[in-house]
């Protein structure tokens, strides 16, 4: 995520080890006066997914992989940095089983898997990226994007919607181009505000995420007032608009496959995210990501 590698890994680093010995590495949960998340009529963010198409392939012997950090598995292996071998969509790590070696097995991932992802990407690098995945000729594609356009300083710097939509778009409309009989599945975007009430009675993270992570949901992760309650509220929306446009430009696609909002309504505790920013999933998080991918993409 863009919260400056270089410039914050020292500290990080103090802040992990003083925080450490201050909250005595206590597990992250919600504290008393929890902030509920608003409550919304049913979306395509959580709704269950469509039926599968006849022409969808559920053995498919290529995958290419695009989107941000989650992708990268940034921050599941060392401090800020790249861990693409844990992977959950192309990982090599038995660990975490991702979806590349469910669907290719362990001989076959390196031949016929390609992580074009990129930490820090927004919905608007995504139409490059998925240049680059169809000249692979990939079977599927798998698409997790738009943390990053949400994840900014202040709500006031995320992607519109509109935007986010042309961009989305016109990424499919690219793949279609160079790999009309490509695959995709499209994961949703998790909920921000479920991971803000997961953590913010911790000490060890709040002390990494005054650093500048997620600043537009994660600021001041103590301050229940209506100020900072209404920012919070204003970054979920967008997040719920986000997988709104990608479930409907994703039906439009008879070979596109949106997960059904499972990504977005999956808990995600301290367990199964990144000890290092409390922020991108771990190795094990990256494991249930494999996890959900798979029963959506292998579902008949």
């Amino acid at each position: 995520m863009p919260y400056g590698r270089h410039r914050i890994r020292t500290a990080v680093v103090g802040a992990v080890l003083a925080a450490a010995a201050l909250a005595g590495c206590t597990s992250a949960s919600p504290g008393p006066g929890s902030e509920a998340a608003p409550a919304r009529k049913p979306s395509p963010s959580t709704a269950p997914a469509p039926a599968p198409t006849s022409r969808w392939d559920v053995s498919p012997a290529s995958v290419a992989a695009v989107g941000d950090s989650v992708t990268r598995a940034f921050d599941a292996c060392s401090l800020l940095a790249d861990c693409p071998e844990a992977s959950w969509a192309t990982g090599t790590d038995p660990a975490v089983n991702s979806l590349a070696l469910r669907l290719l097995g362990a001989g076959r991932v390196a031949g016929n898997s390609w992580n074009l992802a990129r930490t820090g990407a927004r919905v608007a690098a995504l139409p490059e990226q998925m240049a680059r995945a169809a000249a692979e000729r990939p079977e599927l594609v798998t698409v997790m994007i738009g943390a990053n356009d949400a994840c900014r300083p202040t709500p006031a710097g995320m992607t519109p919607v509109a935007d986010f939509r042309r961009s989305f778009e016109a990424a499919l409309t690219r793949l279609r181009k160079d790999a009309p009989e490509a695959q995709v599945y499209v994961a949703s975007v998790p909920d921000l505000h479920r991971l803000w009430d997961t953590g913010r009675a911790n000490p060890l993270v709040r002390r990494v995420w005054e650093l500048g992570v997620c600043g537009s949901m994660l600021a001041d992760p103590e301050d229940l007032g209506a100020t900072a309650k209404e920012r919070r509220t204003a970054v979920r929306d967008r997040v719920v608009a986000y997988n709104e446009v990608l479930a409907e430009v994703c039906a439009a696609d008879e070979l596109c496959r949106y997960d059904g909002g499972a990504v977005f309504g999956f808990r995600f505790d301290a367990s199964l995210l990144s000890t290092w920013d409390w922020f991108h999933p771990s190795r094990d998080g990256q494991a249930r990501l494999a996890e959900l991918a798979y029963r959506r993409i292998t579902r008949k």
